[in-house]
């Protein structure tokens, strides 16, 4: 009896198939091994930071990530990543997810999914007090720096577009640079530089924020692609935190009045989607 050569083919694809089933759903994986690993960054405060008293890992993305774990019944466990690492770091499986002040732009969107918005900032520009520039269009020609990775770079070029960019591994660094005079201004995310300022003291007086906006940046949750269970249990638990005033109160804990944000409201919710 003759073998049909379709055989080994048809073998090998059903074979295929039933390998990406197996993958295809993380949520079950995450839940048997009774952990999810969240990918932070533990450098931008206050989304994530190590609090210099206690030397634990805190912040508003921190809260976030119990949240979810808690949601589905596995244990917290966080990765401190480098701002470029963020999105290889998860599409290689070393995370589960990502809640790393993770901007949702077009081109990240072709690499993984996002969850519905956590946090929306306008991008700013802060310079030394009494700096020439005074406005986004004084910068043509002009250095500013800024934290590898991010979308940052990406937006200021947009802004100015004969701006020289240089970029460093991390928020603090960037920052100091600027102190250093490495550059003209600093670009991030407002309530970062807030927080740099603050930070800074009564030495705080001697910056400011350029008035105009760089750009306006929804920060979400990163997932893997083709994981909808687990896109589903995530956003499931952010309309939760919304619905309940949990988010509310974990925004307040780390931008409200009392703290050095003080923000006195709160300008978005968990409950539509990122665009």
């Amino acid at each position: 009896m003759k073998r049909s050569r379709f055989l080994p083919l048809a073998a090998a694809a059903a074979f295929s198939l039933a390998a990406l089933a197996a993958q295809a759903d993380q949520l079950a994986d995450i839940q048997k091994k009774g952990e999810l690993v969240v990918g932070v960054l533990g450098t931008a405060e206050p989304y994530s930071f190590i609090d210099p008293k206690t030397r634990e890992l805190v912040g508003y993305e921190v809260d976030l990530g119990r949240e979810l774990a808690r949601k589905l019944g596995v244990k917290p466990v966080f990765k401190q990543l480098a701002v470029a690492a963020r999105i290889p770091e998860l599409q290689q499986g070393h995370v589960d997810v990502l809640a790393a002040a993770l901007a949702r732009t077009p081109e990240r969107e072709t690499q993984i999914d996002f969850s519905l918005p956590t946090f929306v900032t306008g991008q700013k520009v802060l310079v030394k007090k009494g700096s020439e520039v005074k406005t986004l269009p004084q910068l043509a020609g002009q250095r500013v720096v800024t934290v590898k990775g991010g979308t940052q770079e990406a937006n200021i070029r947009k802004a100015v577009p004969t701006v020289e960019v240089v970029t460093f591994e991390n928020a603090p660094q960037a920052f100091q640079a600027l102190q250093q005079g490495k550059g003209a201004g600093y670009v991030d995310d407002e309530a970062a530089l807030i927080d740099a300022i603050a930070k800074l003291g009564p030495a705080g007086k001697n910056y400011e924020l350029l008035a105009q906006n760089v750009s306006t940046t929804t920060v979400a949750v990163g997932l893997k692609k083709g994981e909808p269970a687990l896109k589903t249990a995530v956003d499931d638990t952010l309309r939760e935190l919304e619905k309940s005033g949990q988010a509310e109160k974990i925004f307040f804990k780390w931008y409200g009045p009392g703290t050095r944000h003080q923000f006195e409201t709160r300008p978005f919710k968990f409950t539509q989607d990122a665009s």
